[in-house]
This record gives C-alpha cells, sequence and structure tokens, in this order.
C-alpha cells in the first residue's frame, strides 16, 4: 500500500455517540456537513454568525463501515447497513431544520472500496442524501483549514496531522514569509487547494496520505495476542509507510515547529491527561500537551490490558477497541519529529467543510474567521 501523493511531488467528543444538541437561536440560513469515514458517521449542522458559526444541531455514531475492507476489498453488507442507519437519523435531522445548504462527503473506505459506487446509490435510495467521494488531498486541506484558529503567531513551520478511522493525512507547511499576525489567516487561505502560495502566503512543502487509520491499522495486526508486541508491530509498520515523506528524512526545525493533531485519539488521550470522567470539550481543543504527558497516558494504557481499557470511562466503550492503533500512530510521529509539543484540536473535516460552504457564500468572511461559537 503506497501512500498517496500530490501529483508531481479528515468540535466534540469523539468517544461516543454525540447526543443531539439543538439550540434555537437567531433566523439565518442553516448549513450542514456530514463526514462519513471508515469507523464513523459524523454531522454538524450550523448558522454563521459574525465571523464566527453556532452548532445548531450534532450527530455522531460509530458505524465501523470499513470493518473488513482490508481482507475483502469490499464494503460488507452489515456495514453497509449499520450506516444506512444513521443516515437515516441524519436526514431526519436535516429535514427537521430544514437544512438546504449542506456538504455531504465519504472518505477512504469509500474511496478504498470496489463496491462503493453501488453502496452510494443505495444511500441515495434509502435516504435521498447527495453524498461524494472527495479524494486525499481535498481531505487533508479541509482538515487543516480547521485547525487555522489555533496557529501560533510564533510558529513558522507547521505540521497538521489528521489520524482518521482509514488513512493518516499530514500537512507541512512553510509559515517563515508569513507576518506573524498573519499566519492563522494564511492557513485559512489554503482552502482554495495546496498549488502555488502567493507572495507572503502560506507554502505546502508536502503533504501525504497514509492509508492507514485507527481501523485499518488495528486490522493489519488483529492476529498479534500479544498487547504489547502488537502495539510495537503498529508503531514500526506506521513509520514505514513515511519514507517518502520529505520532511522524514529532514526531520523538524529547531524552532518555531508547531504540529496539531485532530482525531478521536489525540483528543482520547488529551481527555485521559486531564482526568476526564466526562468529555468537555472547551477543556480539550486547544490544550497543549508534551510528549511526555502524551508518552505517560499510552504507558498507562498498556498497563490496563484490552481488558482494562474496555472499563475505562476515560477512553470510552465506543474507543477501546482503536485506541492503541492511533496511539501507536501518535507516538510514531512524536518521535519522528523530536518536538516536545502537540496542540489539541477538537475539530476537523466537518468544521472545514461549514467553513468552506460559509466563505463560498460570502456569509463568512475567512480574515475574521475565529472558529466554532
Amino acid at each position: 500500500m503506497a501512500p498517496k501523493r500530490p501529483a508531481g511531488a479528515d468540535a466534540f467528543p469523539r468517544n461516543a455517540v454525540e447526543p443531539s444538541v439543538t439550540r434555537h437561536s437567531e433566523e439565518g440560513a442553516l448549513y450542514a456537513a456530514l463526514d462519513l469515514g471508515t469507523n464513523s458517521c459524523r454531522m454538524l449542522i450550523a448558522r454563521p454568525r459574525g465571523s464566527q458559526f453556532t452548532v445548531v444541531d450534532s450527530f455522531s455514531k460509530p458505524v465501523q463501515l470499513g470493518q473488513g475492507l482490508e481482507a475483502s476489498g469490499r464494503l460488507s453488507r452489515s456495514s453497509m447497513a449499520r450506516t444506512v442507519h444513521a443516515l437515516q437519523v441524519c436526514r431526519r435531522k436535516l429535514d427537521q431544520h430544514q437544512v438546504r445548504n449542506m456538504r455531504l462527503v465519504a472518505t477512504e473506505a469509500c474511496r478504498r472500496a470496489r463496491n462503493s459506487r453501488d453502496f452510494l446509490r443505495t444511500i441515495r435510495r434509502e435516504t435521498g442524501l447527495p453524498f461524494e467521494v472527495i479524494g486525499a488531498e481535498e481531505e487533508a486541506r479541509l482538515a487543516v483549514i480547521s485547525c487555522a484558529p489555533l496557529v501560533s503567531q510564533s510558529t513558522e513551520t507547521l505540521m497538521v496531522v489528521d489520524i482518521g478511522g482509514g488513512s493518516t493525512e499530514l500537512v507541512w507547511i512553510d509559515l517563515e514569509d508569513v507576518e506573524p499576525k498573519e499566519r492563522s489567516r494564511a492557513i485559512m487561505r489554503l482552502s482554495d487547494g495546496f498549488g502555488s502560495p502567493q507572495p507572503g502566503g502560506a507554502r505546502v512543502v508536502d503533504w501525504i496520505s497514509v492509508p492507514l487509520g485507527v481501523a485499518t491499522l488495528r486490522d493489519q495486526f488483529a492476529d498479534v495476542e500479544e498487547d504489547q508486541g502488537r502495539f510495537a508491530l503498529m508503531s514500526w509498520y506506521f513509520e514505514e509507510l513515511l519514507s517518502d515523506f520529505a520532511p522524514y528524512a529532514d526531520g523538524s526545525p529547531d524552532e518555531g515547529f508547531q504540529i496539531i493533531g485532530t482525531s478521536g485519539t489525540v483528543t482520547t488521550v488529551a481527555a485521559s491527561h486531564l482526568g476526564l470522567r466526562r468529555y468537555d470539550r472547551t477543556k480539550v481543543d486547544g490544550l497543549e500537551m508534551t510528549s511526555d504527558q502524551i508518552d505517560k497516558v499510552i504507558h498507562s494504557y498498556l498497563q490496563l490490558g484490552p481488558d482494562g481499557r474496555r472499563r475505562d470511562p476515560r477512553i470510552g466503550r465506543e474507543r477501546h477497541a482503536l485506541i492503541m492503533s492511533g496511539a501507536a500512530i501518535l507516538q510514531t510521529l512524536m518521535r519522528v519529529w523530536p518536538t516536545n509539543r502537540l496542540s489539541v484540536a477538537d475539530r476537523g473535516l466537518r468544521e472545514g467543510l461549514l467553513y468552506a460552504q460559509m466563505v463560498r457564500d460570502g456569509v463568512l468572511t475567512p480574515d475574521g474567521m475565529n472558529g466554532v461559537a
């Protein structure tokens, strides 16, 4: 499996099903973004408000769409049935709120499955929802722009990491020529693509989509019984697929380097570090963790073993089977680029989809966008 590369050269609790959060707010057009990933189906409905947007309703459910995909190359009947059921709930929410502006996307599982076209036709027939399968570059770009508010003014080199269910996107960005106070906004302007940078703008040095996420990496080593041995093998295997990523050979700069991580793995590790028995996005989004703090949490997961992780309320019943494959990816990245800090982002593809739609329609301005209200 070769990583996908560009020619010529994926905010809320993720540990469990999100409860519906409906708010009554001022009149105005509503927008929806739905991310159908390898493991989860996640949707946000939001209303633009000044330079931000306010979430009106949300839905998230682990559907395990990619279960068995590694072995068969196809989406299974049971996984498709679970997904259609979740999407019927989404359809009812969209109808309830009378949403007309929406973008509904599928990612790695549907990019890889041989029967994904048939599945999308089934979704359209059963739910009426118009899905599209987006490419790895667009998935990476949308995750990057959602993290823009977390970019520090002192950051000269940025790496954004999005650990998904079926793939992991890494984007390496040079901000050295951007005025410090403009660096966050320069990331937002990447919504137009990873092509030629504007003078004084952010420059994408390299990006990669590794076809291993928390679900697919776990499936690769499902036959390894010993817990710590499986973790070591997952970490080694993921690092092997980074060899073509240009910054892998170059290493990280000594100063001005920032890694932002967005994924259920990253937010779960952060919540565990904080000792949260009930997830609180306001405490997790934007948190900075040191490498030692991350290693301490991962070591505690290994000490717990599979049964202990299943019972640990910090991890949650829906994530315990996936947390060690995600932790293997995260620890590998922190080892390969020996920075001692990671910025935690509880935001990603859905927020990027909302942002892009609202900017396109002129109801939100990229120069003033601060994030989710």
